[in-house]
Formats: structure tokens, sequence, C-alpha cells
């Protein structure tokens, strides 16, 4: 077999030219807005429906919201945009298609489960770095009924949760990038790394933090065996969103290859809830988990100066309601993006 990745040193992708994130925008309904981040999203509604008639309208209308927020933040009309990258859980990625096609931009679908927004931000400056655009957006969302009664069951059933559940964030991120910062203060993307997928056969969709933590593994060893960097170096060290259960297995995990992130470690499905006060169990998950910490909570963090540098590595469980009804195993993967300022 020929190794296609044999000339490669390695899977490490440094920017040629710093990728400025020029303004981001997050969208939340009641539950987050009651979270530890509740103050930093830009937009919340108590009505999980946004306005619309549907639970998946009501998503497609927060990637509306979001992504006109941050044009709006930015100064910029949305025919600048010469790409729209974007994806969330539903089936075809229908939240995106609706919820942006007015914007009338070319549009990358994009599909990584929760770590969609990772991989809009690592492709996204990939185009910018090698010229192809000027300025793009990338947006991702997710809805808890939405996502509850396509991948697990109606609402009105009523089933009980296992302690290793997580609650499906009903949010939403979006992010200018630019090749050029108007403003002199924005943040960076200076690195970028694509994961593999790992699949360590766990089958229990009510533990996606299992199946996804040896991805965060993987990615993590490699950025830190493939650089100079530590963890010290970093102000915050992000996954997103493991919960409680597949952040434990994160820090065994990489103990074991002596590797401790501890101190700078968090999980965006554990920043985002209280969750013992808002009984969401494990956690957060979906792909506006991530997406809303990042365009809330972290930038603002680099707007007050807080953060200097920051490793975001978004988590996603590769699967489908057709694989798990067939009992398929749950491959995961954790792409990795630098921030810095």
């Amino acid at each position: 077999m020929i190794n296609i990745n044999a000339n490669r040193k390695t899977d490490l992708i440094k920017l040629n030219k710093p990728v400025y994130i020029i303004s981001s925008a997050a969208v939340g309904g009641g539950k987050e807005k009651e979270g530890p981040l509740g103050e930093y999203f830009d937009i919340t509604d108590r009505d999980v429906k946004f306005g619309t008639k549907t639970f998946e309208a009501g998503e497609s209308e927060m990637q509306r919201v979001a992504l006109n927020t941050a044009l709006k933040k930015a100064k910029t009309h949305h025919k600048e945009l010469e790409a729209i990258l974007a994806g969330d859980l539903l089936n075809q990625c229908v939240s995106s298609t609706y919820g942006l096609i007015e914007f009338g931009a070319p549009f990358i679908g994009l599909f990584g489960a929760c770590s969609t927004m990772a991989e809009c931000l690592a492709l996204g400056s990939l185009l910018i770095d090698g010229g192809h655009f000027r300025k793009v957006g990338a947006v991702t969302s997710s809805h808890f009924c939405a996502a509850e009664r396509q991948f697990r069951f109606p609402l009105e059933y009523g089933g009980q949760r296992a302690p290793t559940a997580q609650w499906t964030v009903t949010g939403s991120g979006a992010v200018i990038l630019g090749g050029a910062d108007s403003s002199g203060n924005s943040p960076k993307i200076t690195e970028v790394m694509f994961g593999r997928m790992i699949d360590k056969g766990i089958t229990d969709i009510q533990n996606m933090g299992a199946a996804m933590a040896p991805a965060a593994v993987d990615t993590i060893l490699k950025y830190f065996r493939e650089t100079d960097a530590n963890p010290a170096d970093f102000d915050i060290i992000a996954t997103g969103d493991l919960g409680i259960e597949g952040k434990r297995i994160t820090e065994n995990l990489l103990l074991s290859e002596g590797c401790d992130i501890r101190e700078k470690y968090n999980d965006c499905g554990l920043m985002i809830y209280d969750c013992e006060k808002q009984d969401a169990h494990a956690g957060g998950s979906g792909c506006g988990c991530s997406a809303s910490v990042l365009c809330g909570y972290f930038m603002r963090k680099f707007m007050l100066g807080e953060y200097k540098n920051i490793l975001l590595v978004c988590t996603g469980a590769l699967m489908s309601p057709g694989s798990v009804m067939q009992g398929n195993s749950i491959p995961g993967i954790a792409h990795l993006v630098r921030i810095e300022k």
C-alpha cells in the first residue's frame, strides 16, 4: 500500500501569513443564557423556535442571525464574503443550507459533528493563506430539540437520560476571517492540525465523551510532539465537547503518555452549563457548543487582553442515526486551531 503521507514530516500546518478573526458572534437559547457563560452571548432567545414554526427552522434562524451579527460587528457587507464554510448536526446539514442561502456567497458545507467549527476555521484559514479568498465566514450550530428527535427519541417520549449523556447546546457561532486586520486588535489563527479518525469500539450513543476522547488525545499528543510548545505556553487548552466523562478519559490517557495539560485544560461542554444546577448531566455537546464558547467567551477574553494564546481542539463523533441503529461503533475526530494575539 502506498503511504500518501510518506513525504510529510508533520501533520501540523503553520500558516505563512496570519489569518485574523475580524469579528465573531454567538447566539443561544434560554438554557445557555442561564449558564455560566450567558453574559458572553450576543443574542439569546427563550423561544427555542426563534420565531419560526419548527425547531429545525429555528436552528437555521440562529445561523442567519449569528452571521449577520458578526458581519455588522466587522462593518462588512455580506457581498464582501467570498465564501461561507458552515455545518451542523442535522442530516445533509440542512440548518446551514436554509439559514445561509440568502447570503448568496459560495457555500462550502462541512460535517465534522461537534468538531465542525475547528474544521471551518482551519479550512477557511488555509483558503485565505493560499491567496484564494480574502474574506470568508465560518458558521456552525446545533439545537437540543432538533438533535434529540433526529438522533435519540421524540421529546414527548420523556426517556431517562444516562449519567454520561450530554445536553446538545442550542446555539450558533459565526466568525469573519480575513487576511488583513483593519483594527490592529484582532486575534489571529497561526497553526492548524487536522485530526485522524480514531475508533475504539464505543457503541453507546449516550456516551459521546468516551467515543471522542481518544481522538482528542491523538491530536493533542501529535501537536506537542511536533512543536516546541508546551501546555504552559497557553492561557487555555480547550476541547469541545467531551463533557465530564470524556475530559477525565482524556486527562488520564495523556498522563499515561507523559503529557500533563491539567493546569491549563478545560472543556467547552463543561464551561457552558452548570451541570448540577442546570441538569445537563455530563455537560454540553453539539456543533454550537465549542462555536458559541469560542465566539462569545474566548473572543471576549482576547479583546480584554486576558487571553493571548489558546489551543482549541474541537472533537466530534462521526455517526448517524442509521449507523447507530445498525450497531456500528462510533469513530471520533479532533481538529486543532491555535489562536494568538
